[in-house]
């Protein structure tokens, strides 16, 4: 099935060359899910501040990763394959294909964006959609929970079927694992920081309204967590919802964007590398949070699930109201991104599948600053 004849009704909101969505004027689909409010979040795994080394996961990696001088890992979102799981397996078979590099160059774990089940996350749909699609993946999976992993169905709660493998007091077996086994995580909270090699990673949730919503406590926790991140290591900051895009579905959320910008005002902290995915698509965004140096926003949402968001600004494309700048982009193939980082940058490879025929090629490479990136005095950054 080509991608371009999908049921899809694009909603052409924003207009083209606006990296946000207009705030209080929901979307025909939005107002047709009435579950699609906050929902209350589940209590924590873990203990304040949330953190998880990823040594957890990877005993070692602290020694592999400065013998290499460098982390590698996987990322993207929207992978749940709920009508056509050729496009999801056409993803993780060039992943898995990228695990077979030797040591040093390979990813050492994937990090999923969020919406890892569709349409309610629930528990009994695990393993069509994670663990058998990942059955051959060998390397661990973390996540932020997507909208669609929160919203509750007739019968679960928010996040029932996410924290059953993501948040479980001890890593063991699940039984709906069946015949593609893989160890439940033991993720301290719904948003946590993973503590890696030459990298921080915040991962924030974004719960289930349309643009995302953050609690309070969340948000003094990310200004805290860029606050307290350590100066020698890049920040990345991981969101399910995007603060910028340029598609005809979705946009991006100026609730996310006022949120990030009150963190880095407060932290004086700058992420070097900021994730999203939530649109079905890929886009490279460039906004100058400081003078003359340009801070990335990837969209990275075209994991897998079948239907594909439109892109409706061409590259080059500025947002006259944010300054954000669209780089990159692309609205016909799925694909995942892998980012290595050292002590000087923070690198990406962006593959897309041929749907056609399931090979991989590069569309997108790019390079950033991994050194800390911090305001000057006084200094007061907006970006919605």
């Amino acid at each position: 099935m080509a991608i371009n004849n999908l049921p899809h009704t694009p909603n052409a909101r924003p207009p083209e060359n606006r990296s946000q969505a207009y705030s209080g004027k929901p979307t025909p689909d939005v107002l047709a899910h009435w579950a699609r409010k906050f929902q209350p979040l589940p209590a924590p795994l873990g203990e304040a501040p949330f953190r998880h080394n990823l040594e957890t996961a990877l005993p070692g990696i602290g020694e592999a990763a400065a013998a290499a001088g460098k982390l590698v890992f996987h990322t993207v979102g929207d992978t749940g394959p709920i009508v056509d799981n050729s496009y999801l397996a056409s993803v993780v078979n060039l992943m898995q294909h990228d695990l077979q590099k030797r040591a040093g160059e390979k990813p050492a774990f994937f990090y999923h964006l969020g919406d890892v089940v569709y349409t309610h996350g629930r528990y009994e749909d695990y393993y069509e959609q994670f663990y058998k699609a990942y059955q051959a993946y060998d390397a661990p999976i973390f996540s932020i929970p997507g909208n669609h992993d929160a919203d509750p169905s007739d019968n679960q709660n928010t996040l029932d079927g996410w924290m059953a493998f993501f948040m479980t007091k001890t890593p063991h077996l699940d039984p709906i694992a069946g015949d593609a086994p893989r160890l439940t995580m033991s993720l301290p909270n719904v948003y946590y920081t993973l503590q890696c090699p030459f990298l921080t990673i915040i991962g924030l949730y974004t719960n289930v309204p349309e643009h995302g919503l953050l609690g309070l406590a969340q948000q003094e926790w990310l200004a805290n967590e860029l606050r307290d991140a350590p100066k020698d290591k890049a920040v990345i900051v991981c969101l399910h919802n995007p603060i910028y895009s340029f598609d005809d579905q979705h946009g991006g959320s100026p609730l996310m964007g006022e949120a990030l910008e009150a963190a880095i005002n407060t932290s004086r902290r700058v992420p070097n590398l900021v994730l999203s995915a939530h649109v079905h698509n890929y886009q490279r965004i460039e906004k100058n949070i400081i003078p003359n140096q340009a801070t990335p926003f990837l969209v990275a949402g075209n994991g897998g699930y079948y239907i594909i968001h439109n892109v409706v600004s061409p590259e080059g494309a500025v947002d006259e109201l944010t300054a954000a700048r669209l780089i990159k982009a692309l609205d016909r193939s799925h694909g995942y991104v892998e980012i290595t980082v050292d002590e000087e940058q923070v690198s990406g490879r962006v593959v897309m599948v041929d749907e056609v025929t399931g090979e991989g090629h590069d569309f997108d490479r790019f390079n950033y600053t991994a050194k800390a990136v911090v305001l000057g005095e006084g200094e007061i950054v907006k970006l919605s």
